[in-house]
């Protein structure tokens, strides 16, 4: 669901292993036709020499491309320098000890770093992306602690307009509560899949987070089953209160990879792993 309220044959002859041949005079012929020649003189030892040096010679070429890996991978072109490597891998692991404190089951205490804006987006879009939303109490938790103060208040209030309105709520299945109808379980889970700095200033950044959302009823009697959706929002974050605060964000959708033809899930099944798989604290 969206967090923006909605080798070769030869030739025949022999490779020269060494072995005695009986020459034919020269203007015999084979069953071909061509003349027989004379050996070219390379004996075992020689040719083995020549081979060995030639495999060398490659493998050396071949470890000079490939380059070094880690922080210190370098490669040669205008694209190939450490920093555009790094920004083509925006969430390869730091080392970084993930935080472990929590602010209304949301994780908290991110480190006023790049690497901190980037895992506080990702929990973000996952906690916006919840089903918690669609329940009063846990929406205001939410707003609260992933708000910054200067525009929590307005925020929630554009929120509540959505999320309580019977209409939107009856589009997705749901009772007037935000709770599922009898027998059925409503998943709302964004899962990302990558972050991106867009830029980053001491206390303020602008961090894009990439990833795939569940989105339905799962249920024997389901006509809103949960299907996968793709989007990207792109979250401006202020350092506010020892944290990392949205104040703005935007939203797009995709991209959108191309799904594989698999056996989709019955009811049952959808239920069991909602139930039973939990959620991540993500962190860079």
């Amino acid at each position: 669901m969206s967090i923006g309220d909605d080798g070769g044959y030869g030739d025949g002859r022999g490779t020269g292993t060494g072995q005695t041949r009986t020459r034919l005079p020269d203007g015999e012929s084979d069953t071909y036709g061509a003349p027989r020649r004379a050996r070219s003189g390379l004996s075992s030892r020689n040719l083995i020499t020549v081979v060995g040096v030639v495999v060398l010679l490659i493998a050396a070429i071949a470890f000079a491309n490939r380059g070094g890996s880690g922080n210190d991978e370098t490669g040669t072109g205008s694209g190939d320098s450490t920093k555009d490597q790094a920004a083509a891998r925006p969430t390869a692991p730091t080392g970084t000890k993930p935080v472990t404190g929590k602010t209304g089951g949301i994780a908290s205490g991110f480190p006023q770093t790049e690497q901190g804006a980037q895992s506080a987006a990702a929990n973000y879009v996952v906690a916006l992306g919840s089903d918690g939303m669609y329940n009063a109490v846990r929406r205001q938790e939410i707003v609260q602690t992933v708000y910054a103060p200067a525009v929590a208040a307005a925020r929630k209030g554009e929120l509540d307009k959505t999320y309580a309105n019977p209409a939107y709520l009856k589009q997705f299945g749901l009772k007037s509560d935000g709770t599922a109808p009898e027998g059925m379980t409503f998943v709302s889970r964004a899962n990302p899949v990558g972050t991106k700095t867009e830029s980053f200033k001491g206390d303020t950044a602008k961090v894009s987070v990439w990833y795939s959302a569940l989105f339905g009823l799962a249920g024997a009697k389901s006509q809103k089953p949960v299907t996968e959706s793709w989007y990207t929002t792109t979250f401006d974050l202020q350092w506010a209160d020892g944290n990392w605060k949205v104040v703005d964000f935007t939203q797009k959708n995709g991209p959108a990879p191309i799904g594989r033809d698999q056996a989709v899930a019955s009811a049952d099944d959808m239920t069991k792993a909602v139930q039973g798989y939990g959620g991540f604290t993500y962190a860079r």
